[in-house]
């Protein structure tokens, strides 16, 4: 796209590392992309490609042999790669949040053993909050590990894991009362969950004694990439693989992952909006109707401009929240709003791209069909809009608490 959606005040290597991925994206994943996913088939060429080009380690540090890249830039990544198929971007996302995590918290022998094969795109990601009956209340998970020895027995069921086929590494959020009474629990019970970072082989059915990964979950759009159930039956993990080393710091581990991975869904938002336009306007300019192109219908021409406003706006919401997490400065806030505005703007666009097409929208020999049953899953991936407006009016009150 020649004029929207451009970030000003990026590097050199910012600029070439953005170059290379859409160079990738246009020769590698377009061509394919809607073919793979009627076939909801696994795109492991795509992935393989990625991981030469070093993507699975872009935010990795150097001393783990990762390239040691900002948040901003793996988000105008994620951007790139959405716009090509929004499946391949989900593929990355889970994996980066749980090398995020590691990074953050991981102990010294974690960090060790875990991020330069995560770097090298060796192990794969996922991690696994929610539950069957759980929804967006997190603070309601029934998974528990209890210790034995030098070991805790995990019990179970997780579910919607991305990557929970493709991954061998893991890190799932359960409840661990160690330490805390009954009381306490029922008071504060984040501060009585743990993340473990669970190795496991890749695939389906019993991937290692006590861990079974039952089969991919059939979804109407977001397909190629594998999304799961986990089920935990006295599953043995080693004390050792308690993220950080200390039980009951999970909730907020988890959280801080989550807080990154909104900025990648708000990315990923902006590059399937950006497609969508990209495939309104070219489609407006080839169909005519009453002797014209549409585009010069003015009822087209203000769909144009609408979709074009919130590509914008969107993606430059995006590019600050990123830029103040990178800052170091806390960032929930504008995370959840460039989440939620990115996700609904990306929904509208994709609809009028879907009109500007007609019937021919609903054909599946047109790229806008997949689109339209990609842009939902944005809406609720990383927390649903209505939590997302929460944790926005939450911090509004903080910032502007009255003082009468």
């Amino acid at each position: 796209m020649a004029r929207l959606a451009q970030t000003a005040g990026l590097d050199d290597v910012q600029r070439e590392i953005l170059s290379t991925v859409r160079d990738f994206v246009d020769k590698e994943i377009l061509p394919v992309a809607t073919e793979l996913e009627h076939r909801d088939e696994y795109p492991q060429q795509i992935v393989d490609g990625l991981r030469e080009l070093g993507l699975f380690g872009l935010m990795i540090p150097e001393e783990y042999g990762g390239l040691g890249e900002s948040l901003l830039t793996y988000a105008l990544c994620v951007e790139e790669i959405a716009r090509g198929w929004m499946s391949v971007s989900g593929i990355i996302n889970t994996h980066f949040i749980v090398a995020y995590m590691l990074k953050q918290y991981g102990t010294a022998e974690q960090k060790e053993h875990f991020l330069p094969r995560m770097a090298a795109g060796d192990i794969r990601g996922a991690f696994s909050m929610s539950e069957p009956g759980l929804g967006s209340d997190v603070s309601a998970i029934t998974s528990k590990a209890v210790r034995d020895g030098d070991e805790y027995v995990l019990n179970g069921q997780k579910m919607w894991l991305t990557n929970g086929g493709t991954s061998s590494l893991v890190a799932v959020l359960v409840r661990s009362d160690e330490g805390h009474s009954a009381e306490e629990v029922a008071a504060r019970p984040h501060r009585s969950m743990t993340t473990f970072l669970v190795e496991k082989e890749p695939g389906f059915g019993e991937v290692r004694p006590g861990l079974t990964i039952p089969g991919k979950i059939d979804k109407m759009g977001y397909k190629g990439v594998d999304t799961t159930e986990l089920i935990m039956d006295d599953l043995r993990v080693p004390a050792d693989r308690v993220l950080g080393g200390t039980t009951g710091r999970g909730f907020y581990q988890m959280m801080d992952g989550v807080e990154v991975g909104r900025v990648n869904v708000a990315a990923r938002g902006c590059g399937v909006a950006q497609r969508a336009f990209e495939l309104g306007v070219r489609y407006a300019q080839q169909r005519h109707t009453f002797g014209k192109q549409i585009a010069h219908h003015q009822a087209i021409q203000f769909k144009l401009a609408e979709m074009a406003t919130k590509v914008e706006a969107a993606h430059a919401m995006m590019v600050n929240a990123a830029r103040k997490k990178d800052s170091g400065q806390r960032n929930d806030l504008e995370a959840g709003m460039a989440k939620y505005l990115a996700s609904e703007y990306c929904k509208e666009v994709v609809e009028d791209a879907f009109r500007i097409h007609g019937g021919y929208g609903f054909s599946k020999e047109y790229e806008i069909e997949r689109l339209y049953r990609e842009a939902p899953m944005l809406l609720i991936g990383e927390g649903t809009a209505e939590i997302q407006k929460m944790i926005i009016g939450r911090r509004l009150l903080e910032e502007y608490r009255f003082q009468g």
